[in-house]
């Protein structure tokens, strides 16, 4: 595998993500929530970046764009169906296309349900996904446009990956994700243990993004939605459909 992958913290939750292409040195950015953390981060590591990959048209993970491309002349490619939302796009992109950064390659899929125009990048060779707001370390999206089984049917998509492969989300909201989880799943071994890693990485100032998609199925509810677990943490009875529990977990989140 020829991918070297940089995370840093921008504005005060936004994840920044490097993926850098040691064999040919093409680097990408995965959004660009503010200029100031990518550019450090790329004098930090020398690498040059080459391209931007945008996961969808909210401000929070466009906003440095302008500037980054300004100084850097990378390639930005976005969603099509953001339209004209995102500044300074080279490349739209959309369900079955594919995107390269150097020898790497990156499947597209459109994955709605936290916006209309949300598409994740799954580089298959590098065992790696870029999920922006679709799928967090213990948690998923707000549904922010469309009803909450088109962000269901979009988490899905994921239940194809291998174990181990690395989930790179938009934003740090682990302990709070954390703290949601063990509600709805309050004896879940697994879930309580990785609370208390995410402490501990943030006593010592880490964050457990990326995670991995073992982690989630082990700890995240809203992967767990067929467990008869949840249904019982939500009040539903047995049998109840995955998609009814996740939609009620998701309804419960909103308001925790």
């Amino acid at each position: 595998m020829s991918a070297q992958v940089k995370t840093f913290l921008c504005r005060s939750d936004n994840i920044g993500v490097l993926i850098h292409d040691s064999e040919t040195g093409a680097c990408a950015a995965i959004d660009v929530p503010e200029a100031g953390p990518v550019l450090r981060a790329l004098d930090e590591t020398g690498w040059r970046l080459t391209d931007i990959l945008v996961t969808h048209r909210h401000g929070d993970h466009i906003a440095g764009i302008p500037e980054v491309k300004e100084k850097t002349g990378a390639r930005v490619t976005a969603p099509r169906k953001a339209g004209g939302e995102i500044p300074g796009v080279d490349v739209a992109v959309g369900e079955g296309d594919t995107v390269s950064v150097g020898s790497l390659t990156a499947q597209v899929w459109e994955t709605p349900g936290h916006c209309s125009d949300h598409i994740t990048y799954w580089f298959e060779q590098a065992g790696l996904v870029c999920a922006g707001d679709t799928l967090f370390t213990l948690g998923c999206g707000r549904v922010l446009e469309g009803p909450p089984e088109v962000l269901w049917r979009s988490l899905q998509r994921f239940s194809s990956l291998p174990d181990d492969t690395q989930v790179f989300s938009g934003h740090d909201y682990v302990l709070s994700n954390g703290k949601f989880a063990l509600a709805a799943d309050p004896n879940n071994e697994a879930l309580r243990a990785r609370v208390a890693e995410a402490e501990q990485a943030k006593r010592e100032g880490r964050f457990l993004i990326p995670s991995t998609l073992a982690h989630e199925r082990r700890t995240n509810p809203f992967l767990r939605s067929e467990s008869p677990e949840l249904a019982q943490g939500v009040d539903l009875p047995a049998g109840t459909s995955a998609e009814k529990v996740f939609v009620t977990l998701r309804s419960w989140k909103d308001r925790f």
